[in-house]
């Protein structure tokens, strides 16, 4: 079962990282059954910044002269939005590994983003020959349709009981769209490793069941802007009740923080940390989809206490297929001859 799957994230360089927020959730450390499943996704987000990443991005685009030296009073706004598909195929090996199961997924991405950004840029620009006033309207939109970057990921799960427990290593291959000059993108731009653990209780006599999923992110360099975020933070958990062995309800949520600061020769806006709070309902339905077993599960977002970044709303859709599991074993009894 896929509880909760990627989408697009917000944070650091201009407001975006690779991590998503919400990537894990409920079940997220419970062992599947060995054999290919294969998880699609429809996503959609809704997220506006202020002054904070609008400055970020204009200086991205170049809209800023690189050479200057900018002390501004901002009433910029950043709107954007995204409809994107995720294809999701995910092998579970059956063969135990360090006493657990591996499983190893790629994750690709299409669709659409669109950006706005509105407002008026004023102050002084510092330059060698003495203080030069500086003001600008802005109004200036992009829509982007393209593939996203590459994300493979590698995880071991370990049962005992009602307990389960999980690690993952995985990354961003940087092959999506993206400009470092163009308003939307699908794509971050730069490579990244991102590795954690996690913790599962489901007890199925009573349907209970609670997940935390603990990890962290480094970032390279981004090439085209020489700009690179810091290390982030995050935590994705989710929290459930099975009313039946088929639906279960509940709530999902994370916490996301970047603990180290920004720099590189790019970076012209300081430390630059950023963070966010989600917290929304899930609701999701087992059944049988011929011989596999299907999962749907639809997942909500509202975030606050946001810093240095986007926030908004988001929701997921996710149709999974995998292998079902093992069925109870026959209840009737031998059939005794006497000869």
């Amino acid at each position: 079962m896929l509880a909760a799957l990627p989408g697009v994230a917000h944070a650091d360089e201009n407001g975006i990282s690779f991590w998503v927020p919400g990537f894990f959730g409920s079940l997220a450390a419970t062992p599947q059954q060995p054999g290919w499943s294969l998880a699609n996704i429809y996503y959609h987000t809704s997220v506006s910044a202020g002054a904070d990443v609008a400055r970020s991005r204009e200086f991205t685009l170049g809209r800023v002269p690189a050479n200057l030296t900018l002390n501004a009073n901002l009433n910029l706004s950043l709107n954007a939005t995204g409809n994107l598909g995720f294809v999701i195929p995910t092998y579970v090996f059956a063969t135990p590994v360090l006493g657990g199961q591996a499983s190893v997924s790629l994750i690709g991405a299409y669709g659409v983003v669109g950006t706005s950004l509105a407002g008026t840029l004023s102050g002084v620009l510092t330059t060698p020959f003495g203080n030069v006033p500086f003001a600008r309207s802005e109004s200036i939109s992009d829509t982007t349709w393209g593939f996203g970057d590459l994300i493979p990921q590698f995880a071991l799960c370990w049962n005992a009981g009602v307990h389960n427990y999980m690690t993952y290593i995985t990354g961003d291959i940087p092959v999506g769209a993206y400009q470092s000059t163009r308003l939307s993108n699908l794509g971050i731009g730069h490579g990244a490793i991102d590795a954690g653990g996690g913790y599962t209780y489901f007890n199925p006599q009573t349907g209970h069941e609670f997940s935390g999923v603990l990890g962290f992110t480094y970032n390279f360099e981004n090439p085209a802007t020489q700009y690179q975020s810091g290390v982030d933070m995050h935590f994705d958990w989710g929290a459930s009740q099975f009313l039946s062995k088929q639906v279960m309800v509940g709530l999902v949520g994370y916490v996301y923080k970047e603990l180290g600061c920004d720099s590189g020769s790019g970076n012209r806006v300081g430390c630059f940390q950023s963070q966010v709070v989600g917290v929304g309902p899930q609701i999701g339905f087992l059944f049988p989809v011929g011989d596999m077993q299907g999962y749907l599960n639809l997942k909500a977002y509202g975030e606050f206490a946001a810093e240095n970044r986007p926030s908004g709303w988001n929701t997921w859709v996710t149709f999974a297929i995998s292998p079902p599991a093992p069925g109870a074993p026959p209840t009737t009894k031998p059939i005794v001859r006497k000869y």
